[in-house]
C-alpha cells in the first residue's frame, strides 16, 4: 500500500539528503528495496490527453517513460509507474544471473548533473525478473492496468553466441512484457557494441525472431534495438537499414557514451565507464535527429540521454522521439521531476499549436532546423 501523496513528499523530503551523504550504488539499492515495499505515491493527477499517444500498437497515457538501468530485476514496476511515468523499461536483465564488474562502478558527477557507471549488467537474471513481471501482471489486469511495461534484454559476460542469449532472454518474456529492447550498445561489457555491426546484429535479430516467433503468445511483442550515441555514420546507415526493412520494430537512442565532452567539472570525469545525464543530451539529441533522417519518420524512436526538465524532452519530440525516457536527472532531481516534465510538455505543445503530442514528433525537421 503507497503512501498518500502528501505523507510520501515529506518522507521523501527528509530521506533524499541521507542517500546522497551514501555511496551511489548503496543509495541505489536501498531505494530500490524501499520501493518495492511500496513507498510511492498513491494515486495522482490525471494526465492531460493532448500527451496520449499510440506508438508500437500501445497506447501511452503520456510519452515519458524511465529508462533501464535503475530497476535492473523489476522489483519497483508498481512504485515507478506511480510516480507519473507512462510506461517503465526493466533491466537489462541476462538469461542467467552475474555479479557485474567490481566495485567501485558507479560515480556521481553532481557538478555536471551526470553519472558516470561500469556496472556491467550486474543482476539476478531472467529467471527471478520474469517472475515478478508475471506477479505484477497478475495484479495489474483490466482498468487497474496502470502502464506499459518494458523488458530491456542483454548476453551474459561469458557467453560466446550472443545470439542465443537474446533469443533465450526475448522467448522468456515474450507476450509477458509490452515490448523488448536488445542492448547491444553498454559499453560495459566486454566486446558488447561490436554487436552493432550490421553482420553480428542480423544474426541476432535471426535468431531472436525465430524464438519469438516460437512462442505461445498470441500477440506479437514489438522488438526494439537499443543503439550507441557513439555510432559513426556508416553504422547509423546500416542499423537504419535494418530497421526500414522491418528486422526491428523501433529503436532507443541512444546509450550511454563513452565520450567526456570538455566542460565536465566533477572529480569523477576520468572515470571509465559509460557518461548518462546532462552533458549527454547534444550527443544523444544529435544522434537521434540523424536516425530520424535517415529512417525517413517511418520506425519509431525513443529518445534517452540527457532529459532534465520538459524543455529537453520536447527538443528529443521535435527532432523525432515519439517517446521519450530518463533516469540520471531523477538522482538530482528527484520524482517531483516527471509531473513538471509532463506539465511543460503540454504547455509547449500549445505554445506550438499542437494538439497532440504526435503532431510535435519530427516538427524540428519539417522547419528546417
Amino acid at each position: 500500500m503507497g503512501l498518500k501523496n502528501s505523507a510520501y513528499a515529506k518522507a521523501f523530503g527528509a530521506f533524499a539528503p541521507l542517500l546522497r551523504g551514501l555511496p551511489p550504488e548503496t543509495a541505489h539499492t536501498i531505494t530500490i528495496r524501499a520501493l518495492a515495499l511500496g513507498i510511492a505515491p498513491k494515486g495522482g493527477t490525471p494526465d492531460d490527453p493532448a500527451l496520449a499517444t499510440e506508438i508500437l500498437g500501445l497506447r501511452f497515457q503520456n510519452p515519458v517513460g524511465l529508462a533501464a538501468g535503475f530497476d535492473k530485476n523489476a522489483e519497483a514496476l508498481d512504485a515507478m509507474l506511480c510516480f507519473g511515468f507512462g510506461f517503465v523499461e526493466a533491466g537489462t536483465v541476462t538469461p542467467k544471473p552475474q555479479p557485474g564488474n567490481p566495485r567501485p562502478r558507479l560515480f556521481r558527477l553532481a557538478e555536471d548533473g551526470a553519472v558516470i557507471n561500469r556496472l556491467g549488467f550486474n543482476g539476478g537474471g531472467m529467471e527471478r525478473a520474469r517472475v515478478r513481471l508475471r506477479k505484477y501482471r497478475d495484479r495489474q489486469t483490466g482498468a487497474s492496468a496502470r502502464g506499459i511495461i518494458g523488458i530491456n534484454i542483454g548476453k551474459n559476460r561469458d557467453t560466446e553466441n550472443a545470439a542465443d542469449d537474446y533469443a533465450l532472454a526475448a522467448s522468456a518474456f515474450a507476450g509477458l512484457a509490452d515490448y523488448l529492447v536488445l542492448n547491444v550498445s553498454s559499453p560495459n561489457t566486454p566486446g558488447l557494441r561490436d554487436l552493432q555491426a550490421k553482420e553480428k546484429l542480423a544474426e541476432i535479430l535471426e535468431k531472436t525472431e525465430a524464438a519469438l516467433a516460437e512462442t505461445a503468445s498470441s500477440k506479437k511483442t514489438p522488438l526494439l534495438l537499443k543503439v550507441a550515441p557513439d555510432l559513426d555514420a556508416p553504422a547509423r546507415a546500416e542499423i537504419a537499414s535494418l530497421a526500414l526493412e522491418g528486422r526491428v520494430d523501433g529503436l532507443i537512442v541512444g546509450n550511454t557514451t563513452l565520450s567526456r565532452p570538455d566542460s565536465l567539472q566533477s572529480k569523477w570525469r576520468t572515470e571509465t565507464g559509460g557518461l548518462s545525464g546532462r552533458p549527454l543530451f547534444p550527443l544523444a539529441t544529435a544522434c537521434l535527429f540523424d536516425f530520424y533522417r535517415l529512417t525517413e519518420g517511418r520506425v519509431p524512436l525513443i529518445g534517452t540521454g540527457g532529459i532534465a526538465s520538459g524543455e529537453a524532452a520536447y527538443e528529443k519530440i521535435c527532432a523525432g522521439a515519439s517517446l521519450v525516457q530518463l533516469y540520471t536527472a531523477l538522482i538530482y532531481e528527484g520524482p517531483g521531476l516527471i509531473q513538471r516534465i509532463k506539465k511543460d510538455l503540454a504547455r509547449l505543445l500549445r505554445r506550438d499549436g499542437f494538439a497532440h503530442i504526435g503532431d510535435a514528433v519530427g516538427a524540428a525537421h519539417r522547419q528546417g532546423k
